[in-house]
C-alpha cells in the first residue's frame, strides 16, 4: 500500500477495532492488539514501511522508559532481593529447561539451541506495563516489584545475547560511557530545567526525554544493544522527578496509547504466520512445557487472583504459593494472555459498573498481597 494516509487509516483502524473489542471482552488491548495484527497479517497482508517500523520502536521505547519511571527508588530498595530474585530465577529457569530440550532432544545445534533458549526466558517490560497501566496496578508495590523483576529479566536476556554474538569494539564502550555519564546527569539537569521550563502547550519536557531516549537508543543500535534498555534506565533515574509530576508521566501516556503502542503491538502481532503456528504446534507446545509450564498453566495461570481479578471471578481458590518469587515469575507471561477490563471511568461498555464496583475490591487485595509480602520479607510471618 503506497498511499501514506490510506495506510495510516488502517492500521489506526485495526487499533480502533482492537480498543473497542477489548471493552467487550474485557481483556487487556495489548493483547487484542496483539491478536487482531496476527489476524489482519495473515489476512490482508500488513506493509511494515519504515515509518511503521519507526512508530512501533518508539512506541517499545516510550512504553519502557515510563515503566522506569514508575519504579520508586524506595521501594526498589525495599524489595530488592524479591526483584532480583524473581528476575534471576525467571530468566535462567526457562532458558536452561528450553536450552537443554532444544539441544539433547531436539538436537539444535548449540547456535540455534542458545536462541530459543533466550527467546522464550525473556519477558517484555513494555507488554506488562501495558497492562499494568490498564488494571492500575502499576501503582501498587507488588505491580513495582513485578516491574523491576522484569527489568532484570530483560537485563539477563541482552547480557547473553551479548556475551554469546555480540561485537566488543569502540562502539560498545563509547555506549556505556555515555549511558553512565547520561544517569548521572540527568537526576541532577532534569529537575532543574523541567521546573525552569515549566508546564507549556509545546511539551518541552516531553521533548527532552524523547531526545535522550532517542540519542541513547541510536548508540545502543550501533554498538548492537537494545535501545529499550537505556530507555529503562533513564525512567528509573528519572522516576523521583516523575512521581512528583503525575501530570507529565500521564501526557507522555496518552501519546504512547494513542498512537505508537498500537502499532508496536499490532505489528508484533502481524509477524506471526498462522501456516508455522499450525504446522509447529505440537513443537511450541513442547517449547512452552520445557520452560516450566504445565497444561493448566499455558491455559490460565495468573500469578496471583490479586493482580488477575478474573481469576477469583471464576470461583479459583487463591493460593499463597503463587506469590513466592520463581513461580510468580515464570508466569509473567500470563500478564500478556489474560486481563481484566481496565477500571478507568472514561469508557463504558457491557459490565462496565460491575467491573468497576469490582474494581475497588480487587485493589484492596492487590494491597492486601503486597503487605502481606512485606510482613514475610520482614520476618513477621509466613505466606
Amino acid at each position: 500500500m503506497d498511499q501514506i494516509w490510506l495506510a495510516s487509516a488502517l492500521w489506526i483502524g485495526l487499533a480502533l477495532v482492537a480498543s473497542v473489542a477489548s471493552i467487550y471482552v474485557t481483556i487487556s488491548v495489548a493483547l487484542v492488539e496483539i491478536v487482531v495484527g496476527a489476524i489482519a497479517g495473515n489476512a490482508i497482508g500488513l506493509p511494515l514501511t519504515p515509518w511503521v517500523n519507526y512508530l512501533a520502536g518508539f512506541g517499545a521505547i516510550l512504553l519502557t522508559f515510563l515503566a522506569g519511571a514508575e519504579i520508586d527508588p524506595t521501594v526498589v530498595r525495599k524489595h530488592f532481593w524479591s526483584s532480583m530474585s524473581i528476575g534471576v530465577v525467571g530468566f535462567f529457569a526457562p532458558y536452561l529447561g528450553v536450552l537443554a530440550f532444544a539441544r539433547f532432544v531436539l538436537h539444535w545445534p548449540w547456535p540455534e539451541a542458545q536462541i530459543a533458549g533466550i527467546s522464550l526466558s525473556t519477558t517484555s517490560v513494555a507488554v506488562v506495563y501495558a497492562v499494568m497501566v490498564e488494571t492500575g496496578y502499576n501503582r501498587t508495590e507488588l505491580g513495582k516489584i513485578i516491574l523491576a523483576a522484569c527489568f532484570v529479566n530483560d537485563l539477563g536476556t541482552v547480557l547473553a545475547l551479548g556475551l554469546i554474538f555480540a561485537n566488543y569494539n569502540l562502539w560498545l564502550a563509547l555506549f556505556v560511557a555515555v549511558t553512565a555519564i547520561s544517569l548521572w546527569l540527568l537526576p541532577k539537569f532534569a529537575p532543574w530545567f523541567f521546573e525552569r521550563i515549566g508546564p507549556r502547550v509545546s511539551e518541552p519536557q516531553t521533548k527532552f526525554v524523547a531526545m535522550v531516549l532517542f540519542f541513547l537508543g541510536g548508540l545502543a543500535s550501533i554498538a548492537g544493544s537494545e535501545a529499550v534498555l537505556p530507555a529503562y534506565l533513564v525512567g528509573m533515574v528519572l522516576a523521583p522527578t516523575f512521581l512528583k509530576d503525575k501530570e507529565l508521566p500521564h501526557r507522555m501516556r496518552v501519546v504512547a496509547f494513542t498512537i505508537l503502542t498500537p502499532f508496536y503491538f499490532i505489528k508484533a502481532g502481524s509477524l506471526v504466520e498462522a501456516k508455522t503456528v499450525m504446522t509447529a504446534g505440537g513443537l511450541i507446545l513442547a517449547y512452552l512445557v520445557s520452560r516450566g509450564e504445565d497444561g493448566d498453566e499455558i491455559l490460565w495461570h495468573p500469578p496471583v487472583d490479586a493482580i488477575f481479578p478474573i481469576r477469583a471471578a471464576r470461583g479459583d481458590v487463591y493460593d499463597p504459593a503463587d506469590v513466592d518469587g520463581p513461580h510468580l515469575r515464570v508466569h509473567l507471561g500470563a500478564l500478556r494472555l489474560h486481563q481484566p477490563h481496565h477500571r478507568s471511568g472514561a469508557v463504558h461498555g457491557p459490565g462496565h459498573r460491575r467491573d468497576r464496583q469490582r474494581g475497588g475490591a480487587d485493589a484492596d487485595r492487590a494491597e492486601m498481597v503486597s503487605a502481606r509480602l512485606q510482613a514475610h520479607h520482614r520476618g513477621d510471618m509466613t505466606l
